[in-house]
């Protein structure tokens, strides 16, 4: 009897430097290495997707739609596969029933053969339009279960979820395990339940990090379980937050009764690429290079944990990681349980971040709120009912129980005017869909696409200008690794030099004087409180303008953090003496935003 064959897929090219070096590595960077991938024998190489189109345009300079065409123009022999967040697309919000069918539509045409779709709450309301015009392009539609381990999530949930991705026109299944949480036996008695639910005929495909170290034995019991397709990525860009490498799996599998065949000479070839290039990107690349089994209990995936660093030394505040890592699960419970995969992850996360930071959802960025009364879906456990409220008095908002994309209308051509106003724009439907998947990012884009894409592990300069700024909260030398520190800490909008001992007792809290010569536009006669960033990011929108009158908790101004928008409110009631940012503006922890009088 002849080996059963089992197919694999590399993420090489899109969740591998995802996880490992926050999605910075350029086209350029890539290619190379494209003839040698396609001859290996892969049943379909990941290429587009997840956080690649985001990163192109926010940190490259880069069309990602250009990016899609070059991969398809090389990938003669293999399937070009993508990762697509269901009715969040690639974006951070729900869109219109038309606008998934426009973007399914494109996608497929620049080249997409295999999408594989997910919903974050594993909410199939969610799935169904995404999986229905992917049937309707004659590309491969994967159905996803977003893994993750709780009082809710039992293989039962999981086989009635395979069950309903059957029913919505499912190629193939995927079990999704984004934070390395399936154990070997969990994964064996999952691929029977699903096999079981669904029939043998379906194929099973499993996804897996490798951040616990335990998860290249969950394959092989998978596999015995009957799972038909696995991924994995060149030991180059493996392990860490990363996934278990290709080469090993290969050879793991001799003398077992399976095989991939895997041309192990071709992958040896694009292997040494890869290997040559990625410390270029030392700049990006994690700290979590090594075995981390304490996330079995925050249940952060690779990606998140690797941007999440980055973000939090943006804030000044890389020392309170292990702070936020134990805050995660305790909002993960609030929220019923949501699996931690974009853009639930990065929702959960930033809440995590501004809980640590400001206090026990003192603070609701915009999106956590929306999730909380369910305008991302239903979770599969129960709301907090306390942060619901929470949620409720901060948005005005009543929860929903119908599915989200029901609440939209059709909205391309409101798109399309919005996109035909802004200089740099192409005309195509693909630069219409760029701009409505990042709003805040696509209009510089359009400005400096004809500027050719950026690569940071090439230009010391450029990803010089991509690392975290210096904290502006550190008064103290940043070198200092002992002694008394500095901050400055906003409380209810006034500002404090706090100087903290090495033990970690507050030894002096003085008020900030403001520094009303830093205002650009101050209204005559101006004095007045300076309300401070509590968090780094870019100005979206001014609400208020310098005379305005505001009250108490009103906004004044919309900020980007973390890839959440945070509304700055009034601490007080009174007047907006002076303004001293616009829009698109970055601002650093501590910079002065407005003076209110």
């Amino acid at each position: 009897m002849s080996d059963k064959v089992i197919q694999v897929t590399d993420v090489i090219l899109r969740d591998a430097h995802q996880s490992l070096m926050a999605t910075r590595m350029a086209m350029e960077d890539m290619v190379p290495a494209l003839h040698d991938l396609d001859q290996a024998g892969y049943w379909s190489l990941e290429c587009w997707g997840g956080a690649t189109f985001d990163s192109c345009i926010r940190f490259l300079n880069e069309d990602p739609w250009e990016r899609l065409r070059t991969f398809k123009e090389h990938l003669k022999n293999t399937k070009t596969q993508m990762l697509l967040r269901a009715q969040n697309l690639l974006g951070y919000r729900h869109y219109a029933d038309d606008t998934v069918d426009r973007f399914v539509d494109k996608a497929a045409e620049n080249g997409m053969d295999v999408f594989r779709v997910f919903d974050a709450l594993n909410d199939p309301r969610n799935l169904k339009r995404a999986m229905d015009a992917v049937r309707k392009t004659g590309k491969h539609a994967q159905g996803c279960i977003s893994y993750t381990v709780s009082p809710v999530h039992t293989n039962a949930k999981y086989a009635e979820l395979s069950m309903r991705l059957q029913e919505l026109g499912a190629d193939s299944i995927c079990i999704k395990d984004m934070a390395a949480l399936i154990k070997p036996q969990a994964a064996y008695d999952l691929v029977k339940a699903i096999k079981q639910a669904c029939g043998d005929e379906m194929a099973v495909h499993l996804h897996v990090h490798a951040t616990t170290g335990v998860t290249m034995v969950s394959l092989m019991k998978a596999i015995e379980a009957g799972c038909d397709q696995v991924d994995t990525s060149l030991s180059a860009m493996s392990l860490g937050t990363g996934h278990n490498p290709t080469e090993s799996f290969v050879e793991m599998l001799e003398g077992t009764g399976y095989t991939t065949n895997i041309d192990l000479a071709a992958v040896a070839r694009a292997n040494k690429h890869f290997q040559k290039v990625k410390g270029r990107y030392s700049e990006f690349y994690t700290k979590f290079t090594g075995v981390k089994t304490d996330i079995f209990q925050s249940q952060i995936p690779g990606g998140m944990l690797s941007n999440m660093e980055s973000q939090l030394k943006a804030q000044g505040a890389g020392d309170r990681l292990d702070e936020v890592l134990e805050e995660v699960p305790r909002v993960k419970k609030d929220a019923g349980y949501p699996p931690l995969v974009t853009p639930s992850s990065q929702i959960v996360g930033t809440q995590a971040v501004f809980n640590v930071m400001m206090g026990k959802y003192k603070k609701l960025t915009g999106e956590f709120a929306d999730l909380m009364l369910g305008y991302y879906g239903k979770t599969s456990g129960e709301y907090n009912p306390e942060v619901v409220k929470i949620a409720q008095a901060q948005t005005g908002k009543d929860p929903i129980t119908c599915r989200p994309a029901d609440l939209l209308d059709n909205e391309w051509d409101k798109l399309k005017g919005e996109a035909e106003s802004l200089e740099g724009f192409n005309g195509s439907d693909e630069d219409v869909l760029t701009n409505a998947l990042f709003p805040q990012v696509a209009p510089k884009f359009f400005k400096t696409r004809s500027e050719g894409p950026k690569n940071l592990g090439k230009d010391p300069q450029a990803a010089a200008a991509e690392k975290p700024a210096a904290p502006a909260v550190a008064a103290a030398s940043p070198a200092a690794k002992s002694g008394p520190r500095n901050y400055t800490v906003t409380v209810d909008g006034s500002a404090f030099e706090v100087t903290v001992s090495e033990g970690g007792a507050v030894t002096n809290a003085s008020p900030v004087a403001s520094n009303a010569a830093q205002a650009p536009a101050a209204a005559s006669g101006s004095t007045g409180e300076a309300v401070k960033a509590t968090l780094a990011g870019n100005v979206i929108k001014l609400v208020k303008g310098v005379g305005d009158s505001v009250a108490t908790d009103e906004t004044v101004m919309t900020l980007e953090a973390m890839k959440m928008e945070t509304e700055v409110v009034a601490p007080k009631s009174g007047t907006i003496a002076a303004i001293h940012v616009k829009e698109g503006d970055a601002i650093a922890v501590g910079d002065t935003l407005y003076t209110l009088r």
